[in-house]
């Protein structure tokens, strides 16, 4: 539900929705500059109790020369139905490298999770809105990731990645801005198995000093040699490994999905899930 407004109210800039959106080179902000300063702005703004959710470029050329401006009002029950809007909009609407559409992915992941399911049955998109956010322990939904990786057409595994790599940017984030905006911009050389490994296990002083390498210029990917896969970095190959393995798993799954009947596809990864887990318990 939106309503259209021309009396402007006041527009409230969020930090974390303006991160969102891929940063316009040059040309391209220039010419949108010009085309607001012959037109005017056509296409109204987004916003959601006042934060702005979708237009910020506009917003601050209008701003910048006092061009006029509508605004359309969105009705959202939390924070991240809102976050959730802004990352779909932003996905079929740009054309976004691997890097940021993987970051889009999990973001949409992790605030997918938090969405609260209330006593009644009701779930947030039905609740009194708020701009702040939340904090409350969530019941997580085990079908949230394949219905993600139905939508975005890959694989559950690739959306729990992405979710990894997205925590990872984000921590990141938190320490250099600068270094979340080349991380995303893919200036950064950093790789999506150093993310997953700084999500799973990467201290405070390990992410800072990430950070302040990609912001200052001086990050290097570590180096293994040729003859050993596992010299040097020995957790960022075997996390590789498990990733591969991990891929082509659920890719026969898939396939064997289609010729058995799942309760006994089941039972047979009941039986190789217990063999892990006992692994798992004698490390």
């Amino acid at each position: 539900m939106e309503k259209e407004t021309r009396e402007i109210p006041e527009i409230i800039i969020d930090e974390q929705f303006k991160a969102l959106l891929p940063a316009l080179d040059e040309q391209t902000y220039a010419a949108l500059e010009a085309s607001l300063l012959e037109n005017g702005c056509m296409h109204p703004l987004v916003v959601w109790n006042g934060v702005l959710i979708d237009g910020h470029n506009r917003y601050e050329i209008c701003t910048k020369h006092e061009i006029p401006f509508a605004v359309v009002e969105k009705k959202f029950a939390s924070r991240d139905a809102a976050l959730i809007w802004i990352i779909t909009t932003q996905v079929a609407r740009r054309n976004l490298t691997p890097i940021q559409l993987s970051y889009f992915r999990g973001l949409h992941y992790r605030a997918d999770r938090r969405i609260v399911t209330n006593e009644a049955g009701r779930n947030q998109h039905e609740q009194k809105h708020e701009v702040g956010p939340q904090n409350v322990d969530q019941p997580k939904n085990p079908k949230t990731v394949q219905r993600l990786a139905g939508e975005y057409n890959v694989s559950h595994m690739t959306i729990t990645r992405d979710a990894q790599m997205s925590e990872a940017i984000d921590a990141i984030g938190e320490k250099s801005s600068e270094a979340k905006r080349e991380i995303l911009s893919g200036s950064a050389q950093i790789t999506r198995q150093r993310l997953q490994e700084l999500a799973a296990g990467g201290t405070e002083d390990e992410i800072r000093a990430v950070a302040e390498s990609i912001e200052a210029g001086t990050y290097e990917r570590p180096k293994r040699a040729a003859s050993d896969p596992f010299a040097g970095d020995v957790m960022g190959a075997l996390n590789a490994a498990l990733a591969k393995m991990a891929d082509e798993f659920d890719t026969v799954i898939q396939r064997v999905a289609k010729e058995v009947e799942a309760a006994q596809l089941k039972t047979a990864l009941r039986g190789h899930i217990a063999k892990l887990e006992d692994l798992y318990n004698r490390l």
